[in-house]
């Protein structure tokens, strides 16, 4: 993929995020239990960053658990809604690919379905490398992404957009998709941009950002099966 289409849809992203702002926060009110579990790597008094944070979910785990909350989302309608709910919190429109933050910023920093939707294994680097720069020696990244090898809906499209590539009529990477966002009418409002990870290439990406792999696993089952990684900053 070339970095004009990347830099498109990166802010293709962003416009598709803002469009279902509302929606979007709509479908995730509640809080999984994978979600939780993940949590309970944070110890009182850790400055935490959430990165990709959306309408701010993961706020109230962070903060049973006494951490020190730090928010960021590409979406300013997301931000916007993440605030409204969550005034007492920080949150910040920030780009994850250039964080404003300082370098050893954070003690552990969530990226909760964030990384599939950027496009271009350059820009997946970048944003892991920054991840690692703003974390503190020894700092985790906990992360999760869809698991769409073991989603229906996700064979469905991969079948699809391979043959797209294979007869020159796609400008996305192989393992690349576009996912419908609907409505509650059922209505397509977007197509949305992800990135289908295998264990094995998250695995290698994640090792050349930076970071010593302390775990890595795959759980959940369709609709919603995802890969999780537990990694240590070790640069």
């Amino acid at each position: 993929m070339n970095k004009q289409y990347a830099d498109y849809l990166l802010e293709k992203t962003k416009e598709d995020y803002n469009l279902i702002a509302k929606d979007y926060t709509r479908t995730r009110a509640f809080i999984p239990e994978d979600i939780k579990q993940l949590a309970e790597y944070i110890l009182p008094g850790e400055k935490i960053l959430d990165s990709g944070c959306a309408s701010g979910r993961f706020f109230p785990l962070v903060k049973e658990r006494k951490g020190d909350y730090v928010g960021i989302d590409l979406s300013e309608k997301l931000v916007e809604i993440a605030r409204n709910y969550y005034p007492q919190a920080e949150f910040q429109t920030a780009n994850a690919l250039s964080l404003p933050f300082p370098d050893d910023s954070f003690d552990k920093v969530y990226s909760i379905s964030v990384l599939h939707n950027i496009p271009s294994q350059n820009f997946q680097l970048r944003y892991l490398r920054e991840t690692a720069r703003v974390l503190k020696p020894k700092g985790l990244l906990i992360l999760r992404v869809w698991d769409l090898w073991r989603r229906k809906e996700g064979w469905k499209l991969l079948f699809k957009y391979s043959l797209l590539k294979l007869i020159g009529m796609s400008k996305l990477n192989f393992y690349d998709v576009f996912m419908p966002w609907k409505n509650y009418q059922g209505k397509t409002v977007t197509m949305r941009y992800f990135h289908c990870f295998t264990e094995k290439g998250l695995e290698r990406l994640i090792k050349r950002s930076g970071f010593k792999i302390k775990k890595i696993w795959r759980a959940g089952k369709d609709p919603r099966a995802n890969l999780y990684v537990i990694a240590e900053k070790s640069l």
